[in-house]
This record gives C-alpha cells, sequence and structure tokens, in this order.
C-alpha cells in the first residue's frame, strides 16, 4: 500500500508540472497533494519495513481490492484540494470512475477545469489500465480468479513462447508495450492536428481504454477531421486486445497473433458489428454532419463507416468515447449497444466487460452439450488454441457469467431503489460493471452522471470496482469464512 501510494504521489507531481508550465492556477493544490500522498506513502514503508513479504492467496485478494481503494482515496485529494471537485461524493466517483477506466464522469464543464487537473484526471487512466494489465496477467492466474488460469496457460505459464517466467520482467515488458503505444498515439495525433496537450490526454485515456475527453463534446469534436477518429479507433482496437499478442508481434511471431482464437474472434466481432450498424445509420439515422472534400453520397457512406466502427469499438473494448449520441439513431441500435456492453475485449487487455474469451468457450460448451445429450459415454472436452480446457475453468467461467449478470440484476434493482427510472438504471448498472462509460436514459452519452443521487453514485463506484477486479476478488472478502483463521 505504501509502495502504491509513493507511485500516485509520483503521478501526482507530473500533474503538479504540467499545472505550472500552463500556470492553471492549481498547482499548489496538487503540489500540496502529492507531497501528502508521499508522506503517507513512506511513513507506510517505514511502518511495515521489518515485516515479511510473503505474499499467500488470501493477501492476494487483499492486496488487490484494498490497493485499487488505497489508490482511490488518495486519488481525490486533487480535485479535493485545488476545489475542481469540492464535493467528496463526487470527487470519489469522478477517480474511482478514472482508475477503473469506466469514463464515467460527473462534470458538467470539463474544459472549464485546470490543465493540471485534466492531465491528472488522464492519469488516473492511464495507472488504472496499466494496473489491470499485470493483474490479469500477474495475479489473478495466481489467485484462480473467473477463468482466469487459462489465460495463465496462454500468456505467462511454462510453454517455449512464454514471456518471462518472472512476473516482474513480465510486467516490464508490457509496461514498455504500453508507454511506447501511448507515446505513438501522441506523436500521430498531434501530427493529425490535435493540440500537445489534447493528444497526450487523449492517449493515456484510450490505451487504458477509460473515455476521459478534455472537450465537453468527447472526440465528436474532432468530427470534422476524421484522420484523428481514425487513429483513436486504431488504438482503441489494440488496447482491447491482448498485450502479450503485441509483445509477440514485436517480436516477429505474427502467426502467433493470427492463430490465436481470442483475436480472431475478436476482430471478426468488431467487423460484423461495423457493417451492420454502419448499414443502419446510413439508411436510418440522420447524420448532419458534413465531411470537407468528399461528396453527399461518399461523405454519407465514409460518416457512417467512421461513426459505426468508432462506437463498436469504443462499447467493445469499453473505452467510452463519443463521436455522437448512438442512443438517438434508432430504436434497434439502442439496443443493439446495449448488448454490446456485456461483450468486452480481450483478456490481458486494459478493456472491462465480460471478455470475448468467455463468451467463446460458453457458446462452445453450450454447442458441445448438444453433442454430450446424444452420446452420453462420450468424453467431448471444450478445446481453445487445438488445446483442451479444463472443466474446471468451464465451471468458472459459467459461474462468473451467471454471478456478473446477476450483479446487473441487482445493481439496476438498487438503482431503482434510489429513484433512478428503469431505462437509467438499466444503463447505469450495465456501464458501471462492465465499465463503458456512456449508457442509457439521463445518462446518455450527451449527458452524464451529475444527476444521480449521492448513494447511487457510490453504488456505482462500487459496481465500477467489482467489474474492473473480476467480481470474485471483491465479492471473497466479503464473505465470512474468507477471515477465518486456517
Amino acid at each position: 500500500m505504501g509502495l502504491l501510494l509513493l507511485c500516485n504521489g509520483f503521478f501526482m507531481l507530473l500533474a503538479t508540472l504540467v499545472s505550472g508550465i500552463y500556470d492553471d492556477g492549481a498547482t499548489l493544490s496538487l503540489l500540496t497533494a502529492a507531497l501528502t500522498t508521499l508522506f503517507i506513502g513512506i511513513m507506510a514503508m517505514i511502518y511495515t519495513k521489518d515485516h515479511r513479504k510473503v505474499v499467500k492467496k488470501k493477501e492476494g485478494y487483499i492486496i488487490v481490492t484494498f490497493g485499487w481503494l488505497v489508490m482511490t482515496i488518495s486519488g481525490i485529494t486533487p480535485y479535493l484540494f485545488s476545489e475542481a471537485i469540492p464535493n467528496v461524493t463526487d470527487a470519489f466517483f469522478e477517480t474511482m470512475s478514472g482508475y477503473t477506466t469506466t469514463g464515467a464522469s460527473i462534470l458538467n464543464d470539463i474544459e472549464s477545469l485546470p490543465e493540471g487537473i485534466l492531465f491528472w484526471r488522464s492519469l488516473t487512466h492511464w495507472i488504472g489500465g496499466m494496473g489491470i494489465i499485470v493483474l490479469a496477467i500477474a495475479i489473478l492466474p495466481l489467485l484462480g480468479i473467473g477463468g482466469m488460469q487459462l489465460f495463465a496457460a496462454e500468456a505467462p505459464g511454462p510453454s517455449g513462447d512464454k514471456l518471462h517466467p518472472r512476473i516482474t520482467d513480465t510486467a516490464k515488458r508490457l509496461w514498455l508495450i504500453y508507454v511506447g503505444y501511448t507515446l505513438a498515439e501522441t506523436l500521430l495525433l498531434k501530427l493529425a492536428g490535435m493540440s500537445f496537450f489534447d493528444a497526450i490526454n487523449h492517449s493515456l485515456a484510450t490505451l487504458s481504454t477509460g473515455g476521459f475527453s478534455t472537450k465537453n463534446a468527447s472526440v465528436a469534436y474532432w468530427n470534422n477531421q476524421p484522420v484523428i477518429q481514425y487513429i483513436i479507433i486504431v488504438f482503441m482496437f489494440l488496447a482491447g486486445s491482448n498485450f502479450v499478442l503485441s509483445y509477440f508481434a514485436f517480436k516477429g511471431k505474427i502467426q502467433r497473433v493470427f492463430k490465436d482464437e481470442e483475436f480472431r474472434y475478436y476482430g471478426g466481432f468488431v467487423l460484423a458489428f461495423t457493417i451492420i450498424a454502419a448499414l443502419v445509420i446510413y439508411f436510418n439515422a440522420n447524420l448532419t454532419e458534413e465531411t470537407p472534400g468528399y461528396n453527399m453520397v461518399w461523405g454519407k457512406a465514409e460518416s457512417s463507416f467512421r461513426h459505426a466502427l468508432f462506437q463498436i469499438i469504443a462499447v467493445v473494448t469499453t473505452t467510452g468515447f463519443v463521436t455522437a449520441d448512438f442512443t438517438s439513431w434508432t430504436p434497434f441500435l439502442t439496443v443493439f449497444f446495449f448488448g454490446l456492453m456485456f461483450a468486452g475485449g480481450s483478456a490481458g487487455s486494459t478493456a472491462g466487460g465480460i471478455k470475448v474469451i468467455r463468451h467463446l468457450l460458453i457458446i462452445k460448451n453450450g454447442v458441445l452439450e448438444f453433442k454430450r445429450t446424444l452420446h452420453t459415454n462420450a468424453i467431448i472436452p471444450v478445446r481453445y488454441n487445438d488445446k483442451s480446457v479444463g472443466q474446471d475453468i468451464i465451471y468458472n467461467i459459467i459461474a462468473f457469467f451467471v454471478l456478473y449478470m446477476l450483479l446487473f440484476i441487482i445493481g439496476a434493482m438498487v438503482l431503482g431503489m434510489m429513484g433512478v427510472d428503469f431505462v437509467t438504471a438499466i444503463g447505469g448498472a450495465a456501464t458501471s460493471l462492465g465499465n463503458v462509460g456512456p449508457a442509457f436514459g439521463e445518462l446518455n452519452p450527451v449527458s452524464n452522471f451529475s444527476g444521480l443521487p449521492a448513494p447511487a453514485k457510490w453504488w456505482c463506484g462500487f459496481l465500477m470496482l467489482l467489474g474492473r477486479l473480476e467480481l470474485f476478488t471483491v465479492l471473497i472478502l466479503l464473505t465470512p469464512y474468507f477471515w477465518k483463521k486456517t
């Protein structure tokens, strides 16, 4: 916890530097927040320096969950000290949304905030996004969380193509890829016409699949600059794919990327969904945007395709950027995008949601049940990447899926009890649990979460944490037998 606070304090110093460069009036507040966080972190490390550094399974659950909470609690200080968000509830919501890379916001006028605060807001995304990759690669497989044992076999396991047998070295390699992608996107966005400040902030939010923007209109601000949106599309897709595959690609093992079943289905789903959405938009939706340099037919076709592709990838990867209010296109697309909120990106990515690999294995197992019904004595295993998947992993994934859907229903019911209308409640529960960002009803893409009652904001924050940490990690701490001495 002390080390996490030191990391948080260091990133706050970066935000302080940005604030000083832009002379935005928040420099002292950010510096105070950074020094306070660093001091508490140093005290925590000094106090525990003589304790045994042995992390067992139970400690793993506690470190992951409480680590996220400690980061969030310390992360609210820049908002409170600068009075950019003077309310504790709103500051907690914004910070939890940042670290969990949800991208839901309570801010009504983003562009009026100091540059240092906006940069800190984007940094919370970036820190949380990298934390999730390390979590998925190194920690959750060891804890046996939500079927991620399978991913452990695919990533840092004992195969000839493993990244590295040591967790720390695996994390370092993924950090390099993560940082490299961020710098590359920043450069491309700058060359495409964004200011450097907007470029770095949107890169931080893209690679983390977060969705915080520096503009009130989000990426719709650049609707007349298609190249900017296409650059963000490419990096959203990369951020939603398995970062281990990026490592293999950089090592020249391209065949490993295209042989991966999850990646093929991930890309196939995005393409198929985009074609469906683009056709519906082209023939039914009213796009008032006119793209410079194109005639009306080509301009409308390109615009329909771009908006469809952007929003499909933004929702599937749970990034949460918007180029238009997709809830206003057609009733069919509203329901369509609601369903996509439960998709999720690839395992080992920064995306939230259920994940493609889980959907794939549940479907495969369901199809095989027909064969098992006819051939009761036959042993017919589920296969993934030409390998047999253990039945224990299938049971784990089914349990995760059932629990996820149950929590979605409970989440919506609780929001309803707090006075939230039906459409807003189911949208709020789905987007919070899936870490998506925009939702439906009062939480549509052109609105935000500021109108929710205070208890509903805390509840949504809890759902964000549940979804981000793969459900079991948090829920197991709420069971009495977890705390019993063994």
